[in-house]
């Protein structure tokens, strides 16, 4: 018996070093693991980054921005202001809503004009006015504009191309 228990006893006592022998193996490990940077600090790059954006650069006398300017015909009748500007699914420019008629915004209404019936001459300040190729007995005679509706588009003689149907 006293065989059997010193047997015993000498098995668990290797087994406990050898666990001991283990654990002090594995702390260097940890350690260095430890002293690791986060991974949230490693810069990542990835490996289709987008390239910079181009820049142009557009002079201050070489373009400005048409809403809101006052729209004039040749014969210099106030025929409103541009207040929307229409484009087609590739983004082409095609037409200018004018909010026409009516006097401080009462009983005005849009109409639709070709965007090529415009003139933009001398527009050098927010008060030069764009000319529109059109009469104003002729905008007066065109539907009025509502969102979400199809598109009458008032153009200068032949000038207007009909854009594509929607499939």
């Amino acid at each position: 018996m006293r065989v059997i228990g010193a047997l015993i006893l000498g098995v668990a006592i290797a087994g406990g070093l050898a666990v001991a022998t283990r654990a002090a193996e594995d702390q260097p490990a940890a350690q260095s693991e430890a002293k690791a940077p986060p991974a949230s600090t490693v810069p990542v790059t990835p490996k289709d980054a987008a390239p910079p954006p181009s820049v142009t650069i557009i002079g201050a006398s070489d373009a400005h921005g048409v809403l809101g300017r006052d729209v004039r015909s040749a014969a210099d009748e106030d025929m409103g202001r541009i207040v929307d500007v229409i484009v087609d699914r590739e983004g082409h420019v095609r037409a200018a809503a004018i909010d026409f008629g009516g006097f401080l915004g009462v009983g005005s209404r849009k109409i639709v004009v070709d965007w090529n019936a415009l003139r933009f001459g001398k527009i050098a300040n927010k008060k030069d006015s764009i000319t529109l190729e059109l009469t104003k007995a002729q905008v007066a005679a065109a539907p009025e504009y509502k969102e979400d509706t199809p598109i009458v588009v008032l153009g200068a003689s032949g000038s207007l191309q009909p854009l594509q149907a929607i499939q």
